[in-house]
């Protein structure tokens, strides 16, 4: 409790020192003693009072006395009455032992009895800082400690979280080579390699100043932001110096050079940089858990994208003019000429196509029409998901058994689901607990994912199989979610809850539920918190015989407590702490109905009373609890999914299931958790999508001072969109949390190559009074090369995440897939269908005669006009 950022230190399978009295009601009974005689004795022989203090001429003396008995051998002897003249001690009316608070928990790590202490942290902070400070305080608990007792670490948070940002740093570095690479292919040069790759650093250590600033930590979600900048952050870059190293190649000095490409290219790198940044305008607005897990991922990406373009807008130009070296006349190896050469033929093949397409226009129109459509159809069927799950080395499961077990035969249960567990190949620890209950937990830690061949969700589905052999217990066994979203205590990762002022209606409609919900495929694990058959002794007192003899319905019930109770009656101080004295009969009385004859109370006149001639005994069944949500009667039901089903079918399914059975109206039916926050996220992520198109067309129309060519420009992102679903499709994966962000990233880069093409045309209509198709066609042409080299760095970029490498990747691999895949299918279309959009939009304008292809430049006159 003295570590700073520690929440709750919780113990599982506490044991505190107390002194426990089993009384034998038989050899209570002989000597007519009762158990209100014996409580009385215990308190009046345990005493902690103060005593004073004597003042003499000279001296004063602190009056003391040993009334406090501090171990069960002081209390056995404590006489409780007199009989024939000869004192009735404690220790001849049961066992006084020295035993524990509650000796009905036990609590195992492997094959050994253990005590499972875990510790939280507070809300906010850092967790890698705090399992550090508890780390250091360990050695000194372990010198305080008797050598009988081992102290160790059993699950490390801090671990999966170190590795998992050691694996994102890995991810990180790589594809910054990788984006380096991809510029050094394209323009074979090592100075015009390196000052775009500048920006790279400079982006992402002006990102750390601006994360520092505001607080932000590195974790998973920012250090992401950072790995999926890289491949945007060049773009800026890449197209500044694609503009200058072209206007060299035509033989333009190294200052003229840079400052005409600069001023060429600085409006578009303007508007690539501003409608990028209001693409996450809107995630800064989003409420909920996904607008606060979000946003710093958002602030950390607009921060780099700001940098980067001033960046290139500043520093890139002046290197050019500076250092970059260009040789029209030197001889190349044969790489250089091999790739040149490859490069020229997809070049001219790409011209070649341009004016195919163009020349059939209506053509390429039906086929965005085509893809328009094929968007809308996979966003709707499109299987979706919330937040992945990750194998961060550890699974929990809880378990129920059934509701009239004993403690020793639950205690028996749970070591034979730990010891099945623990057979695993890929397990390293087991802690079970269990109680006096029908419940227990189970907490397991993994071996490293290295050295293990499974991952955490394989390791559940193969241990379910062989967890279900055992009768007499089920095993809800789950890889935790990295998000916590229900407060309630749970066996499965997701939740329903019914719901009703009656309570009746919930006994009735629970268990009809739960079979239809077990009937369906895919989901697993069906349970409820709703135990109603727990055995009950009800005892009907005889109050007309009671009162003849004097005894009160409270003497009867404070005999029952001290004997089934476990009744504190009396409490030991100590210098550090206070322990209890407790009364209870002994255990070879407490195995059946048929023993509670042997209980007797006192009646006024000194008699012993048998309780079974006061009350007359019942077996019944009644709820364990009545659990409330919302302040009325509920019953939680928790359900998991199989593999291969999206969390949004399911919800769809059992929607469609509570319709059809028609409950009564009376009857709530809502879900909680995770269930409940997914459907609250999708909407809010499905308006964020169309908000973030919405805030670029305004932004373009701003920049453009035009109504329709935004739309031109946002005409690629159902190709982007398409192609990012259908890759989702094919890998087999949600469309999830990451997978939305993984969209948003698409809607800024595919929009970049339409600006570049677009702005190019729109500036040559104006400035040099071109025909629009010519326009456009060399805008097309001439941005061919940034284009091809951005989207190659940004798939580059991407594609470590895409492949799900490392500690944590595969959470982040749906990000990645949505990318590529976008990219890839978008690359290929919007080459061909934003420039037939450009003069569809064109003739719109009235401009039909500017629109005409047939009178195209061929590509040598396209390339001498520039």
């Amino acid at each position: 409790s003295t570590v700073i950022g520690v929440s709750q230190v919780q113990i599982y399978n506490a044991q505190k020192y107390a002194v426990r009295v089993q009384l034998n009601p038989d050899a209570m009974a002989a000597r007519g003693i009762g158990i209100d005689e014996v409580q009385k004795a215990i308190q009046e022989s345990n005493a902690n009072l103060p005593t004073g203090k004597m003042y003499g001429p000279k001296q004063s003396f602190q009056v003391l006395a040993d009334g406090q008995l501090m171990d069960a051998a002081g209390y056995r002897p404590i006489t409780v009455a007199w009989r024939n003249g000869a004192p009735v001690r404690l220790e001849q009316l049961g066992h006084i032992i020295d035993s524990t608070e509650n000796n009905k928990s036990y609590g195992w790590l492997n094959n050994d009895r253990a005590v499972l202490m875990a510790v939280q942290r507070q809300p906010g902070t850092n967790t890698v800082e705090v399992v550090q400070r508890v780390m250091a305080l360990l050695p000194v608990f372990r010198a305080e400690l008797p050598p009988s007792l081992n102290l160790q670490i059993m699950t490390d948070r801090s671990a999966p979280i170190r590795a998992s940002v050691d694996d994102v740093k890995l991810t990180l570095l790589m594809t910054m080579i990788l984006v380096v690479l991809v510029i050094f292919l394209f323009l074979r040069n090592v100075t015009a390699t390196v000052i775009p790759g500048v920006a790279v650093p400079l982006s992402i250590v002006g990102t750390f100043a601006a994360m520092y600033l505001l607080g932000y930590s590195l974790n998973n979600l920012s250090l992401m932001a950072l790995t999926l900048s890289v491949g945007f952050v060049v773009d800026d870059a890449i197209v500044m110096l694609e503009n200058i190293v072209r206007y060299r190649e035509l033989g333009k000095p190294g200052m003229a050079a840079a400052l005409e490409a600069s001023r060429e290219i600085g409006f578009t790198i303007l508007s690539m940089t501003v409608s990028l940044v209001a693409v996450f305008i809107p995630v800064l607005f989003m409420g909920g858990l996904v607008g606060r897990l979000l946003h710093e991922f958002a602030v950390t990406i607009i921060v780099a994208i700001l940098i980067s373009g001033f960046v290139s807008l500043t520093l890139t130009p002046m290197m050019c003019s500076r250092f970059l070296r260009f040789e029209p006349g030197a001889r190349h190896g044969v790489l250089y000429r091999s790739f040149d050469f490859g490069f020229d033929v997809i070049a001219r093949g790409y011209d070649r196509t341009l004016r195919l397409a163009m020349r059939h226009g209506f053509s390429t129109l039906m086929l965005a029409v085509a893809m328009l459509a094929g968007t809308v159809y996979l966003l709707l069927t499109m299987p979706t998901g919330f937040i992945p799950s990750t194998d961060t080395g550890s699974l929990t499961g809880q378990t129920l058994a059934n509701q009239d077990i004993s403690y020793e035969a639950m205690a028996r249960h749970q070591k034979a689901v730990a010891d099945i567990i623990q057979r695993d190949p890929n397990v390293d620890h087991v802690y079970a607990n269990s109680g006096d209950s029908n419940q227990g937990i189970v907490f397991v830690t993994l071996k490293p994912r290295k050295s293990r061949p499974l991952g955490a969700e394989q390791i559940v589905t193969e241990l379910r199989p062989k967890l279900a052999q055992i009768p007499g217990i089920q095993v809800f066994l789950q890889n935790p979610p990295a998000i916590t979203l229900s407060g309630q205590n749970i066996r499965a990762l997701y939740q329903m809850v019914v719901g009703s002022a009656n309570l009746q209606e919930i006994y009735s409609w629970v268990p009809k539920l739960m079979g239809k919900m077990q009937a369906l495929p895919g989901i697993l694990d069906v349970n409820s918190d709703l135990q109603v058959r727990s055995p009950q002794l009800q005892l009907s007192l005889n109050r007309d015989r009671a009162n003849s003899l004097g005894i009160s319905a409270q003497q009867i019930e404070d005999a029952l407590y001290s004997a089934y109770g476990a009744r504190l009656v009396s409490t030991i101080f100590t210098q550090a702490n206070q322990y209890s004295v407790i009364t209870e009969i002994a255990p070879e009385y407490q195995n059946s109905p048929e023993m509670l004859s042997k209980l007797y109370v006192h009646s006024p006149g000194g008699q012993l009373v048998p309780l079974d001639t006061l009350a007359k005994v019942k077996r019944t069944v009644g709820p364990l609890s009545v659990n409330h949500f919302g302040q009325l009667p509920s019953a939680t039901i928790s359900f998991n999914l199989a593999p291969g089903l999206s969390l949004g079918e399911a919800a769809a399914a059992l929607n469609n299931l509570v319709r059809d059975m028609q409950m009564p109206a009376t009857i709530n039916v809502s879900y909680q958790g995770t269930v409940r926050e997914f459907e609250r996220s999708f909407r809010g992520m499905s308006i964020l999508l169309l908000v973030a198109v919405l805030t670029i067309y305004i932004i373009l129309g701003i920049l453009y001072e035009s109504f329709i060519h935004p739309l031109t420009i946002l005409s690629g992102l159902p190709s982007a969109v398409f192609g990012a679903l259908l890759t989702l499709k094919v890998f087999h994966r949600d469309l999830d949390l990451f997978a939305f962000v993984g969209l948003i990233m698409l809607f800024g880069v595919v929009k970049k190559n339409a600006i570049m093409m677009i702005d190019f045309a729109l500036e040559a209509q104006r400035e040099e009074g071109c025909r629009p198709a010519e326009a456009i066609y060399r805008g097309c042409t001439l941005r061919f090369r940034p284009i091809m080299m951005t989207t190659v760095a940004a798939l580059f970029g991407t594609l470590p995440i895409a492949l799900g490498f490392g500690e944590g990747g595969d959470a982040r691999r749906p990000l990645g897939l949505a990318v590529v895949g976008g990219l890839v299918v978008s690359q290929f279309l919007t080459l061909y269908i934003t420039p037939v959009i450009y003069l569809y939009v064109e003739r719109l304008r009235g401009n039909r005669q500017g629109t005409d292809v047939s009178s195209l430049p061929r590509p040598k006159e396209t390339v001498a006009h520039a």
